[in-house]
C-alpha cells in the first residue's frame, strides 16, 4: 500500500513514512492510492469477530509493508484492552429506528481514544525500530489533546506538545490534559481559538527549522492518516451488528473537522453497506454550508455548548475533494489555493458528488439542550451535547428518508426504515455545563478512574497566538 498527497507535489510514501510525516511537504494530506475491499461473503465471516479481531482484518491491508500480522494483532489487543467496556464500542438502541454507538469507553472518555491509543503504540514501535525520537505536535478543540497525551505519555521515544484554545474547552477536557505529569508532556493554552492553534501547527510542519538537529514533528491531529484508518473499524463493527451485508444502515456523525465521517465514507467504499452519512454540526456549520451552496467560506468562530465542533476550517474535507475531483490532484491544489484567499467554490460535478454521499444538518444550542432533556425523559439515557446534535440530525435524516422513499415511484419500506446509528462521541461528564443547562434531574458523574480529577495539580503554559512564541517555547523546553 502506497500513499499519495491530495495536492500531487509530494513524494509517494509507504505507511511507515506517512505515519511519521503527517502533513505532506506540498501542504496536502496523504491518502492511500487504492482501498482494500470486502465481499459480502467476507463481511459475513467478520460478523462474529471481537473488536480487536475486526480491527486486524480492516487495518492490516493499510500497514502490511510495515507490520506483520502477528505484531499488529498484539498491538491492537493491547490498545483495546484499555477500554472499560468488554464490547469496546457497545451499540445501544434508543427506539425502533435510532441507535447509539458508544465511542467513549476509552481512557479519556472520547472517540479519539480509538485512534490515538493505537497511534501512540504504532509510533513507538516504529521509532524503536529506527532508533529515533520525535516531537508530536497537535492542536485540539477539546478531546484530541487528552486522547493524544494518554496515548503517548508512556512512549519512550516521544515528546508531545498540545495546543488548546485558552478558556474555550470544558474544564474536564482541560484537566484531562493538564493533570498528567509525565516529563514528555507539554500543554500550551493559546490566547486564540482552535483555528489559530491549527494554523500554527500546520505552519510549524511546513518549516521545522526551529527544532534541534535530529528532531522532527509528527502529527496526531486527523491530518495523520493513521487516525482515519483506525476510525474506519467502528463503522464496520456497528454495521455488522445491525445485519451487514444483508442490511444497510445510515450514520449520523457529530463532526467539525470531517475526519470521523470521512472514515465512514471510506468504509462504504470498502464494501460496507451504508445508506446515508449525515454531517451533524453546531452553529459553526462550514460543512453544512458547503453542501447547501457549494461554497467553502471562512467565517468567525462562535462559542457553543459543543466545543469540540467549534471549528471553521474542516481540514479533512480536502481528502474527500480528491475523489470529488476524480483524483485530479491539481484541481484540489487549485481549490485549496483559492481557499487561502477566504473562499472557494466547488465545481458543479464535485458538489453533486459530495451531495450523493452526504447529508447535513445544523443544530442550535437551544435544540441541543432540548434533545438532552427529551432523551433523558424518554429513556433515562444522558447524552453529551455533541452526541445530542448527532441524535437530532439522525432524527431529521430518518424523517427525510421516509419522505423521500414515499415520494419515489418505487417505495421501499426496508430502505425507508433502515436503522440510524448516531456516533456518541463523548461521555456527558466531560460537559457538565451543558448537562446542568439542560435541566435534567441528574448529574453527569466522572467514572471511578477520574473521580479525583478536580483535585489533581495542573501544569500548562498560557501563551499568545504568535507562531514565533510557540516555536520558541517548544525548542526551549525539549528535554526538560
Amino acid at each position: 500500500m502506497r500513499y499519495l498527497s491530495t495536492r500531487g507535489r509530494a513524494p509517494v510514501l509507504s505507511f511507515e513514512d506517512v505515519l511519521l510525516t503527517g502533513l505532506a511537504s506540498d501542504g496536502g494530506l496523504y491518502v492511500p492510492e487504492s482501498l482494500p475491499s470486502f465481499t459480502p461473503a467476507e463481511l459475513d465471516s467478520m460478523a462474529a469477530m471481537s473488536y480487536s479481531e475486526l480491527a486486524l482484518k480492516i487495518v492490516h491491508p493499510f500497514v502490511a509493508d510495515c507490520f506483520a500480522v502477528e505484531e499488529l494483532a498484539e498491538i491492537l489487543e493491547q490498545t483495546y484492552a484499555e477500554f472499560r467496556h468488554p464490547a469496546v464500542a457497545p451499540l445501544l438502541q434508543l427506539n425502533e429506528q435510532q441507535w447509539l454507538l458508544e465511542l467513549f469507553q476509552g481512557p479519556t472518555l472520547a472517540f479519539k481514544d480509538f485512534a490515538l491509543q493505537l497511534l501512540g503504540r504504532l509510533l513507538d514501535a516504529v521509532l524503536q525500530r529506527r532508533g529515533e525520537r520525535i516531537v508530536v505536535l497537535g492542536a485540539t478543540s477539546g478531546d484530541t489533546g487528552s486522547a493524544a497525551i494518554a496515548g503517548c505519555q508512556a512512549c519512550d521515544n516521544i515528546d508531545i506538545y498540545i495546543l488548546h484554545p485558552h478558556q474555550r474547552v470544558s474544564e474536564v477536557q482541560r484537566r484531562q490534559m493538564t493533570t498528567l505529569s509525565s516529563s514528555n508532556v507539554h500543554n500550551m493554552a493559546v490566547e486564540g481559538d482552535f483555528d489559530d492553534c491549527q494554523a500554527m501547527v500546520k505552519a510549524s510542519f511546513r518549516d521545522q527549522s526551529f527544532l534541534p538537529d535530529g528532531r522532527r514533528l509528527v502529527a496526531v491531529n486527523s491530518i495523520n492518516w493513521a487516525r482515519i484508518m483506525a476510525q474506519i473499524v467502528y463503522y464496520f463493527y456497528a454495521g455488522l451488528a445491525l445485519g451487514a451485508p444483508h442490511r444497510a444502515a445510515s450514520y449520523s456523525v457529530p463532526t467539525g473537522n470531517f475526519g470521523d465521517i470521512y472514515a465512514g465514507y471510506l468504509a462504504k467504499q470498502m464494501g460496507l453497506p451504508i445508506s446515508r452519512l449525515m454531517i451533524a454540526t453546531n452553529r459553526n456549520d462550514v460543512l453544512h454550508r458547503i453542501l447547501s451552496a457549494g461554497a467553502y467560506q471562512r467565517r468567525g468562530l462562535e462559542k457553543t455548548l459543543s466545543p469540540s465542533m467549534d471549528i471553521t476550517v474542516s481540514s479533512n474535507f480536502e481528502r474527500l475533494l480528491l475523489d470529488a475531483y476524480q483524483r485530479d490532484q491539481s484541481a484540489v491544489a487549485a481549490f485549496m489555493a483559492s481557499l487561502d484567499t477566504g473562499e472557494a467554490a466547488l465545481s458543479d460535478e464535485a458538489l453533486a458528488f459530495v451531495r450523493a454521499h452526504f447529508d447535513s444538518h445544523t443544530v442550535t444550542d437551544e435544540q441541543t439542550l432540548a434533545i438532552i432533556r427529551r432523551v433523558w425523559t424518554e429513556t433515562a439515557y444522558l447524552l453529551d451535547p455533541h452526541s445530542a446534535i448527532g441524535v437530532a440530525a439522525a432524527e431529521q435524516g430518518s424523517a427525510q428518508q421516509k419522505w423521500s422513499s414515499k415520494e419515489a415511484h418505487t417505495y421501499d419500506p426496508l430502505a425507508a426504515n433502515a436503522p440510524w446509528v448516531t456516533l456518541a462521541t463523548a461521555h456527558p461528564a466531560k460537559f457538565p455545563e451543558a448537562i446542568t443547562a439542560s435541566g435534567v434531574a441528574t448529574a453527569a458523574e466522572l467514572p471511578t478512574h477520574m473521580a479525583d480529577l478536580f483535585d489533581r495539580e495542573e501544569q500548562y503554559s498560557v501563551l499568545p497566538a504568535q507562531l514565533d512564541t510557540i516555536q520558541t517555547h517548544i525548542s526551549s523546553t525539549l528535554g526538560t
